[in-house]
């Protein structure tokens, strides 16, 4: 039999006959009838060529910045103070105003990191302004898609059936960004050096748009179905169409998962075990992804085989983060080797490392305990220290054959350790603490390996100024870099002048924690000429406790400022000045503010390390 020819464009039969304002409403409850898939194509490539649009401006002002911090980098290599001076001046006033009022802006005032609390309950935080605007027109595209209908159409049915058409396929095609902007691995991060961190609010954003567009596509099916029953004067037989019928079913179980997801996956319950809630999560993404799969394929839906092709992707980036665990941490005879080392309030943890890493400054990476926790953990630790050492005493003497020469470079005979701060809150902090301070030394090993590292896409090398900020355990972020600046300032190898480490923390104890480290960088050649670090004890025990070491090395009782110590540095700054902050919420948003009052004034830029998700 010879097949009936078909209007691609709407899902009807092509023969002259056939007319869309005769069709019953049963005809609109299956199928793609009156679905119109040329307008659907046009929605999910125009979706696409936006995100892909986005993607290739933001790539393009990377490449102006890098090209300008290249520039700065080389010129003021061995540049003094006043030579600088023209690299500390705006160039221009357009890109100081938006870096104020949108680059770097909170959505209103100066709030941006800070969660807002309700009892216990950490309810999130509110993205950037430009974060915002982003997400803003994104979410209105989506709804300008929906609405962009046949209003005209003599069959009020047909127009139910082409909204559930439209809202199922942008669902469809929100898939694939969605689980992009979800994996660690993603080629995006570095391309566009945006942080995981943003990626991660993208993420969630886009999922709830998932979430929505699904159940409007069910909506608008369940008015289509009950139309038809009513037109047919007959009782609902909603519950039944799911009977027997696959193509339903999968679709059904695909949205029940998406809703469960929709308030599982809220900040309060994150926040609450955040392990559990990522394992549901995980399996819940998994139903409603091969479930939309399954339906798509059922019903021959467009976009199925993208579907597929997002599944694929979760796969392949799960395969990759597994197959750099196994070869960073375990050998045919050994494998990584963990000592956990209790700490006022916190653990001290170094890995010896199976083989050797090369590490970035401001890394991080995801630390993993098998004989505490049964899964993969997803709390990035900031690498606070690493050395790379030979691993033998024969490395210790000359070579004498081109084997002995060979054996003697790092990536062939040496061993990298990687140490970590771990601040004791619950969960499996809490219990590594709990077992290293039981030990007669307070010390213990463990089995353990590390997945990473990630991060450190910035580099600080081309500015003249730097201002370091830490609150509490993220003095771990900040320590990489200075090590690093120092080293490129006594090798020439960075514009550099001036380095200022600035550390709140709540009582001395915290002090522990870095020590040694601390004592490692007040060693290092010409620290006294380019570093001053600057500690804030905001609940001292007592008040003569808070004493200055030197002019280099200052102590302070009470809170830390940041917009006097911003305001001070900035007068005195020689070229070029970074702002870079990591720790609590708050305390990033006042040093993000202080930084908004002299964007305009002289070039600075601001970087942030946040975990927030």
């Amino acid at each position: 039999m010879a097949s009936t020819p078909v209007n691609k464009a709407h899902g009807l039969p092509a023969a002259s006959n056939y007319s869309i304002c005769s069709m019953e409403p049963g005809n609109f409850t299956h199928g793609l009838m009156g679905v119109n898939l040329q307008m659907d194509r046009v929605t999910s490539t125009t979706l696409w060529l936006t995100i892909t649009t986005v993607c290739l401006i933001i790539v393009i002002a990377r490449l102006i910045q890098g090209g300008i911090s290249q520039l700065r980098h080389i010129f003021n290599l061995d540049a003094d103070h006043a030579q600088q001076a023209y690299w500390a001046r705006n160039g221009n006033t357009s890109w100081p105003w938006l870096k104020k009022r949108l680059i770097y802006a909170p959505l209103i005032r100066k709030r941006h990191n800070r969660s807002f609390q309700w009892g216990r309950l950490n309810m999130g935080t509110v993205p950037s302004r430009f974060h915002t605007i982003l997400l803003t027109l994104y979410i209105l595209s989506n709804i300008a898609y929906c609405c962009f209908l046949n209003y005209k159409t003599c069959n009020k049915v047909a127009l139910l059936a082409e909204l559930r058409g439209r809202t199922g396929h942008l669902a469809f095609a929100n898939m694939m960004p969605l689980m992009v902007f979800a994996g660690r691995n993603n080629v995006l991060i570095p391309l566009l050096r945006v942080s995981f961190d943003t990626f991660n609010i993208f993420h969630r954003w886009i999922s709830r748009l998932v979430v929505i567009e699904a159940i409007a596509h069910t909506i608008a099916w369940m008015a289509v179905k009950d139309l038809a029953d009513e037109h047919a004067k007959k009782q609902s037989t909603m519950v039944l169409a799911f009977h027997d019928n696959p193509f339903l079913t999968w679709g059904l179980a695909s949205l029940l998962a998406m809703i469960i997801i929709l308030f599982q996956a809220s900040s309060a319950i994150r926040h609450l075990a955040y392990e559990t809630f990522l394992h549901v999560h995980q399996i819940l993404a998994i139903i409603a992804f091969l479930g939309a799969a399954i339906h798509g394929q059922q019903g021959q839906l467009p976009l199925t085989n993208y579907v597929y092709v997002t599944i694929g992707l979760w796969f392949l980036e799960r395969g990759m983060r597994w197959s750099m665990i196994a070869y960073r941490n375990f050998g045919l005879r050994s494998s990584t080797r963990v000592t956990v080392e209790a700490l006022p309030e916190a653990c001290r943890v170094t890995y010896q490392m199976k083989r050797p890493w090369q590490m970035r400054p401001g890394c991080h990476v995801y630390a993993h305990f098998p004989t505490l926790t049964w899964s993969l953990s997803s709390h990035p630790f900031s690498i606070a220290w690493y050395d790379t050492l030979p691993n033998t005493i024969e490395s210790e003497k000359l070579p004498t054959t081109t084997a002995d020469l060979a054996n003697t470079l790092p990536n062939r005979n040496s061993t990298t350790t990687i140490t970590l701060i771990m601040s004791k809150k619950s969960g499996m902090t809490a219990k590594l603490h709990a077992r290293a301070l039981a030990a007669p030394s307070n010390t213990i090993s463990i089995p353990g390996y590390i997945e990473g590292p990630y991060g450190g896409q910035e580099s600080l090398h081309s500015y003249g100024t730097v201002l370091l900020f830490a609150g509490g355990v993220g003095i771990t972020h900040q320590l990489s870099h200075v090590r690093d600046l120092l080293a490129s300032y006594t090798a020439s190898t960075s514009a550099v002048q001036k380095i200022v480490l600035i550390w709140s923390v709540r009582t001395q104890e915290a002090f522990d924690w870095v020590h040694p480290w601390m004592s490692s960088i007040l060693q290092m050649p010409n620290r006294r000429e380019v570093l001053k670090v600057l500690l804030f004890v905001t609940k001292p025990r007592h008040a003569g406790d808070v004493v200055s070491r030197s002019a280099q090395v200052q102590m302070f009782g009470g809170r830390c400022k940041p917009g006097r110590i911003v305001e001070e540095e900035f007068e005195k700054r020689r070229g070029a000045m970074a702002v870079t902050v990591c720790g609590p919420g708050a305390f990033a948003d006042e040093v993000r503010g202080a930084v908004r009052e002299r964007v305009e004034e002289g070039v600075v830029d601001f970087q942030e390390e946040s975990f927030s998700w």
